[in-house]
């Protein structure tokens, strides 16, 4: 997978039939379905696979327990069906979590309690296991670390936790698997358009400066919170329809809250619910829902959003954490549906809009990690008829995704290692804090099309996002591999590791 050999594919087959613009979990769900159908087709991402919204989630598969409290019946329906089936497409990657509801008042244990058991209903045979009543001690046994000030029980449930930045990369590898073409660091400057109708980008790789003229039967817009951007490139007078909200996360150290279940408050002083969850060796805390007008390729939690969390999470934790605690901090946009009228977030539509332009641009705006499957093969269908492409049946409710046990396709991050093994530095930790060794950056510099430290230490492993202070130590061993994996000068080396230590010093939540 060298980036010269696939630039040069590209140059070779100027014409295809499915092209997407956008490398997040919409895209790269639109890419894989498209591909396996038998399209030619091609995925074209302006940065790194993920960069944005699609690795900054609160990393749950789930039906959305609030939006279940909202009474949007549908939405949760059809998020309990894809959970279920990312856990068989998938199994390597999204795995059974179970979560504890603390209560600390009689009556909300029998509201609780019947919306859960509504939860479990809804997800039919598809439930992970009943939600069931605990004693004050079994819910303290499975929260180790909950505050126990008037706790009167607690409520078990199962849904999924997963690790959206690699179910990214997966998702880019089995895009190539069904023979489509996936690049990042290529971004669509243009739209064609002839006689009227989309025909094709003109597009331009980040790194050398060369255009590609690029023609396709039918164009896909899936670019997240830019999609409105896309949009314009089409029609320069195409309305908004985006009003993107910010989710912050932090990341303390397990013994905040010790054991395998995670904790859910569900309702905070702002009306949403709040995840306390184990990750990664760590718990991960989130999340906000901020409204946001600027669109930043790298948004920061505000400062009113890292004490808010931290100050709700003191409310359920016997030892509050503080600013001091928190080895990251990052954000994510969501691109939610909706003219914003400067209003809470919360209220406007998880659930997404497809729609065909008068030149025939297909455009997808709004939804979320655990529908994109979904979403994707609504989108194609759409974009089957738009391109007058011939119709043909979805098949990824049963695709076993790249690297599954189920898959013909193995990885060194699913069930066979041999291939990192095999490579130099393998086995040992490039920093003692974080699980990244030499041989997994050779490996995501050669396979996973890794071309920066941030790619590296942001998406092929999740450093940053664990321990940012440890990401930034390790970054100069990481460029240095790079350098020689990528043919990298001392300049270049030097700029990137600066580069990526800037970034690695914004995720920090800095003092009290």
């Amino acid at each position: 997978m060298k980036r010269e050999a696939l630039l040069d594919h590209l140059r070779k087959a100027p014409r295809w039939d499915v092209l997407v613009i956008g490398g997040g979990a919409t895209g790269l769900g639109c890419a894989v379905d498209a591909a396996a159908r038998g399209h030619r087709t091609l995925l074209l991402e302006a940065h790194d696979f993920a960069k944005g919204t699609s690795s900054r989630s609160t990393k749950l598969v789930h039906g959305g327990v609030r939006y279940l409290a909202q009474g949007r019946i549908g939405l949760v329906r059809e998020a309990l069906a894809e959970r279920a089936t990312l856990l068989r497409n998938a199994p390597h990657l999204v795995h059974p979590q179970r979560f504890v509801v603390p209560v600390y008042r009689q009556w909300d244990r029998l509201v609780l309690g019947l919306g859960l058991s509504a939860y479990d209903w809804l997800a039919g045979a598809r439930s992970l296991g009943a939600s069931r009543l605990l004693s004050p001690a079994d819910t303290l046994a499975a929260l180790p670390g909950l505050c126990r000030d008037g706790l009167v029980g607690g409520i078990a449930y199962m849904d999924a936790r997963f690790d959206d930045a690699r179910l990214a990369v997966t998702l880019m590898r089995s895009v190539f698997d069904h023979g489509g073409l996936a690049l990042n660091y290529l971004p669509v400057t243009a739209l064609t358009h002839t006689n009227g109708k989309v025909t094709g980008v003109a597009a331009q790789d980040s790194e050398t400066g060369e255009s590609f003229a690029i023609e396709a039967r039918v164009v896909i817009n899936a670019a997240g919170v830019w999609a409105d951007a896309i949009r314009r490139l089409d029609s320069t007078t195409a309305p908004g329809q985006l009003a993107p909200s910010q989710g912050a996360h932090l990341v303390i150290d397990r013994d905040f809250l010790p054991g395998d279940a995670a904790l859910l408050i569900p309702k905070t002083s702002d009306g949403r619910v709040l995840f306390i969850i184990p990750w990664q060796g760590k718990v991960l805390l989130g999340t906000t829902d901020t409204p946001r007008h600027e669109m930043l390729l790298e948004p920061r939690p505000l400062a009113s959003e890292i004490d808010f969390i931290l100050d709700t999470a003191s409310r359920y934790l016997a030892r509050p954490p503080g600013r001091a605690d928190v080895r990251s901090a990052f954000a994510g946009l969501r691109p939610l549906i909706g003219a914003s009228q400067g209003g809470a977030t919360s209220a406007l539509s998880r659930e997404h809009v497809i729609q065909v332009s008068g030149s025939g641009l297909v455009s997808v705006a709004g939804g979320k990690w655990t529908t994109y499957r979904h979403m994707a093969q609504q989108i194609i269908d759409r974009a089957e008829l738009a391109g007058g492409l011939p119709a043909r049946p979805c098949p990824t409710a049963t695709l076993a995704l790249h690297a599954s046990p189920a898959a013909a396709s193995n990885d060194v991050f699913g069930t066979d290692r041999s291939a990192v093994d095999a490579l130099p530095g393998a086995g040992i930790p490039l920093h003692p804090a974080l699980t990244l060794t030499e041989a997994e950056v050779r490996y995501a510099a050669r396979f996973e099309l890794a071309r920066d430290v941030e790619d590296i230490l942001a998406r092929r492993n999740l450093a940053l996002f664990v321990d940012a202070a440890a990401a930034s130590t390790a970054a100069p061993a990481v460029a240095r591999i790079l350098a020689e994996e990528l043919g990298w000068s001392d300049t270049r080396r030097r700029e990137r590791t600066a580069a990526f230590v800037d970034l690695a010093h914004g995720f920090m939540a800095g003092p009290d």
